[in-house]
């Protein structure tokens, strides 16, 4: 007797238990990781919805930003009007002026294979090759001094006498007489073609370097490797 009323009580002790122990999987049954799958359909098909929404074509309405017609209407009221959306003109597409040689169908449209053989066939007939020629010598007569001959021909540096210069010198005749040249390349082939560089008749080569009016022999030097 004692064992059966010890029996009981252990399975009423029992019973009571399993009614407090939680669930552990409160989703059984709706798929794993889902939850409710009916509403995991409805919200993807929502959200479905609203991207194809937010990619539709921009209205006239739409092409102006909310905040700029918001204040564009706030400034609007307080004179009494409202903004009025202007209507968009397309652009107008048959202005000669603009080429449609990038528009595939405005092309094809007057333009066949057989034209564009034609046009190359034109083409190839009025083409010209300029056949090369050789380079115009120099005339024989001619009578200014080489001054790229005479750098070269030269070892002394600038402003080292190598001529003497008797003369007394004078900085306004210096002066002068460079300034009647557009460039000291001019000054020296004039120094040369004068006598120079053993005689300075106008006193353009004061320290007897040889070297008239500024000029410098060493970029030619230098062109040379030397």
């Amino acid at each position: 007797m004692i064992l059966r009323m010890t029996t009981a009580l252990a399975v009423l002790m029992l019973a009571g238990c399993g009614s407090t122990v939680p669930d552990s999987n409160p989703n059984a049954g709706n798929g794993v990781g889902f939850g409710d799958y009916n509403r995991y359909a409805q919200q993807r098909a929502d959200r479905d919805a609203e991207l194809e929404r937010s990619t539709a074509p921009l209205t006239e309405e739409m092409a102006i930003a909310q905040d700029t017609i918001g204040v564009l209407n706030e400034t609007a009221s307080s004179s009494g009007g409202e903004v009025q959306v202007a209507t968009i003109t397309p652009a107008s597409t048959d202005n000669p002026r603009i080429s449609d040689e990038q528009d595939f169908d405005a092309v094809s449209s007057r333009e066949t294979i057989e034209s564009d053989r034609e046009r190359l066939q034109d083409q190839r007939q009025t083409l010209q090759v300029a056949q090369p020629q050789n380079v115009p010598e120099r005339p024989s007569g001619r009578t200014a001094p080489n001054i790229v001959a005479y750098a070269l021909a030269t070892t002394n540096p600038v402003g080292q006498p190598a001529y003497d210069r008797r003369s007394r010198y004078n900085e306004d005749r210096y002066r002068n007489a460079c300034a009647e040249f557009a460039s000291p390349d001019q000054a020296q082939a004039a120094f040369l073609a004068a006598g120079g560089p053993e005689r300075d008749r106008r006193g353009i080569d004061p320290d007897g370097d040889g070297f008239a009016c500024f000029w410098d022999p060493r970029p030619f030097r230098t062109a040379r490797g030397g």
